[in-house]
This record gives structure tokens, C-alpha cells and sequence, in this order.
């Protein structure tokens, strides 16, 4: 089916003016009047305004060549060395007394040795012989954790245990009140597995 050519304005224009003088055959049809009108408004419809522009679809972000996506899950961070937990705390003594001790040239004032111990036992000890240490003036000493191969208590721990655990209970109340600097101990003393210890001032 051919589809209807709408009329040109020319042509709307001739079709209103033969409307307007145009007169019914039968003055009693009042009808007539009316089908006229219907019919003008079939042939020349009224204008219809054009559809609106559909939406443009939202540009997407410019990603460049080598770009790393973003993670879809936060990443877990690792648990701390001893060495990286050591230099969180950073330097609370004297730089050059820190030096020396650093290089083993100072000699610890007494030594307590929890290689072998579990977790359960070496934690009563140390918190023991820190306190006792510190009540009797000593500065200066070594603890002995050992590299470690494994807590060989009820619970299974990683190998090291020991090694990493030192250090936070060191940093922690209450031995936190009493000591001031933990330094991993020169190879002369025990190298990784061992710790020097400086304690505060007794008030």
C-alpha cells in the first residue's frame, strides 16, 4: 500500500477557503456543516511536533594502555615482620648508645634463653625476668628466642613463633611501662634469633 502525501501548505491554505464558502445542499442537514469540518481535519491533519532525540548513552571512562583495574575485594595486608614491627617503633634512646649496641659493642648485664619454650610458658617468664631486671637497675639485656621451628604446645603455631611474638609482648602492658628500646641483637649474640632489650630508668 502506497502510503498518503501529506498536503503542502498551498494546499492546506486553497482547502480552508473552499470550506469557508462552501454551503450545504439541504439547509435542514445540520449535520453537513460538521461532516465538513471532520473531513478538513482528515485531509490536512495538524502538524505533529517531532519525536523528541532519544538519550545519549553516558560516555564510559577513559582507561589507558598498562592502566591496573581496581581490586573487587579490599587486599589483606600481610601480618608484620619483627624487623618492620622494630622500626614501627622507632628510636626512643640515645642515637649513638643505639649505635653501639646495634654493632654489639655493648656487653647485655644478664640473658634469659626461651628457645624450646611454648608460647604458654616463655610469656610468664619473660614478663618475670623484665620486671626483675628492671627493678634492679639493670639497662642492657638480651633475650634469646631462637629462628624457631614451631610451637610444639596443644595448638599448632607457625614456625618462629616465638620470634614474632617477643616483640609485641615487649610492646605491650605492662612491660611497655618499663622498656625503651628492642633492637634486633647482633650476630656475636644471637643475630635473628635473639633480642637486646633497653630498659627505662628505674623512677
Amino acid at each position: 500500500m502506497r502510503r498518503r502525501r501529506g498536503l503542502t501548505p498551498e494546499d492546506r491554505d486553497l482547502w480552508s477557503r473552499v470550506a469557508r464558502t462552501a454551503e450545504p445542499l439541504d439547509p435542514k442537514r445540520k449535520g453537513q456543516a460538521a461532516d465538513l469540518a471532520a473531513f478538513s481535519a482528515f485531509v490536512a491533519p495538524p502538524a505533529v511536533a517531532p519525536a523528541a532525540a532519544p538519550p545519549q548513552p553516558q560516555a564510559m571512562p577513559r582507561f589507558r594502555i598498562g592502566q591496573a583495574a581496581k581490586p573487587a575485594t579490599p587486599v589483606v595486608a600481610r601480618p608484620q615482620t619483627p624487623a618492620e614491627r622494630l622500626a614501627q617503633a622507632g628510636l626512643r634512646m640515645d642515637a649513638r648508645t643505639h649505635r653501639k649496641m646495634s654493632q654489639g659493642k655493648l656487653r647485655p648485664e644478664a640473658r634469659l634463653d626461651l628457645h624450646g619454650l611454648t608460647l604458654a610458658a616463655a610469656g610468664p617468664e619473660l614478663l618475670r625476668f623484665i620486671l626483675s631486671c628492671h627493678a634492679s637497675g639493670l639497662r642492657l639485656v638480651l633475650v634469646i628466642t631462637g629462628k624457631g621451628r614451631g610451637d610444639h604446645g596443644p595448638l599448632p603455631t607457625r614456625p618462629g613463633a616465638l620470634r614474632h611474638q617477643v616483640p609485641y609482648w615487649l610492646h605491650s602492658p605492662p612491660l611497655a611501662a618499663v622498656v625503651q628500646q628492642v633492637t634486633a641483637a647482633h650476630f656475636r649474640h644471637g643475630g635473628d634469633g635473639a633480642y637486646y632489650v633497653y630498659l627505662r630508668r628505674p623512677q
